[in-house]
């Protein structure tokens, strides 16, 4: 019995505790956004975080079966009609290398084109280039890394390489009227280098907002970063790239992506990507997380109070519309628990 008031005493200690430091990082937020001279963003009304669907995209390409196109274009529908207001729809790579991609143009041409809603599309090359201008894409992505090991496997070639074909693509994009975004790659560590010094993704993401990317994200690609990591890196960068320009990618292999991205936002970023369902396992962890779930980031953004125009209830339906068509485990904590929250009042209506 004593143990047991004992443990009594220590769980409400710490669930007080808990509910303390929660209400002090919110307000730490807010007052983080006033001070920073974000107007109105302070203690006037809610912090207000854009998120960044990447789950067409980067969810999807590394899926073993052939989605159709139909269903992709759907779930895009879904996805901005639950609020969602920039979403990565596809990527003009070669179709051998991402044959899950190959359908790229017919993707964008079926999308409606809805004022406020921007589907950016990756590009690797002039070629990639040539076809989204084609196919009428109004944003484009170029992607690079911070670990020299991983540019050479990833896009067979080294850091510098990598920004001799950058450079055409993204003054060619910006010339046509299309906004260009960077992706880092590994920036918390890589499969092959282990961890990466801060300092090689601060000269990566300055030399890309150099080029004329309009916005830096920043990914942890195997997931390996923790807050103090995450700290470390985004104070090195921010010395040469402002925070306003500036996202956060987060894979969860490590169950870190949501204290991460809280570590982000304290740091003035306010674009998140993130991946409905936690589509997109991670390559280099099999049977791990790979990127954060949309559903899991909303929630706990709500939560803060922070803003995201995103309807968290439609975006569970859309994460589970494509589970059911992948017929795979819908990898967000919070869609699994609202979910099974759905399915028991619907048993106890049907008791009555």
């Amino acid at each position: 019995m004593e143990y047991l008031l004992c443990w009594r005493r220590c769980a409400t200690s710490l669930l007080k505790r808990s509910c303390s430091q929660t209400r002090q990082l919110s307000a730490a937020l807010h007052s983080a956004a006033g001070s920073a001279g974000d107007p109105g963003l302070g203690g006037q009304r809610p912090l207000s975080v854009r998120i960044v669907e990447v789950g067409p995209r980067d969810g999807l390409q590394n899926e073993p079966q052939a989605v159709p196109t139909a269903v992709k274009v759907e779930l895009i529908r879904r996805l901005a009609g639950a609020g969602l207001r920039t979403i990565e729809a596809a990527s003009f790579v070669s179709a051998k290398w991402v044959p899950q991609m190959a359908d790229g143009a017919a993707v964008l041409a079926a999308l409606p084109r809805d004022a406020g809603v921007r589907y950016p599309v990756l590009v690797p090359n002039m070629r990639g280039l040539r076809g989204a201008i084609d196919a009428g894409a109004e944003e484009v992505a170029v992607f690079g890394a911070a670990s020299e090991a991983f540019s050479r496997r990833n896009i067979n070639c080294s850091i510098e390489e990598s920004f001799a074909r950058f450079q055409p693509v993204v003054e060619a994009a910006r010339e046509a009227g299309l906004r260009v975004r960077g992706y880092v790659s590994c920036v918390c560590g890589c499969p092959y280098e282990g961890a990466v010094r801060p300092s090689a993704v601060a000269a990566v993401a300055r030399r890309l907002h150099k080029l004329g990317c309009y916005e830096i994200s920043l990914g942890d690609t195997i997931g390996v970063g923790t807050p103090g990591v995450v700290r470390a890196m985004l104070e090195a960068v921010q010395r040469e790239v402002p925070a306003s320009a500036l996202a956060i990618h987060c894979h969860d292999t490590y169950g870190q992506a949501l204290a991460n991205i809280l570590t982000a936002l304290q740091m003035g970023v306010r674009v998140v990507d993130a991946s409905v369902a936690g589509l997109g396992g991670c390559p280099y962890a099999r049977g791990a997380s790979g990127n954060v779930a949309t559903e899991d980031v909303v929630y706990m953004l709500h939560g803060l109070n922070v803003e995201t125009g995103v309807e968290l209830s439609a975006l569970v339906d859309a994460g589970q519309y494509i589970c059911d068509k992948l017929n795979r485990a819908n990898m967000s904590k919070v869609a699994q628990a609202m979910l099974a929250k759905r399915q028991a009042e619907v048993a106890a209506a049907e008791e009555k």
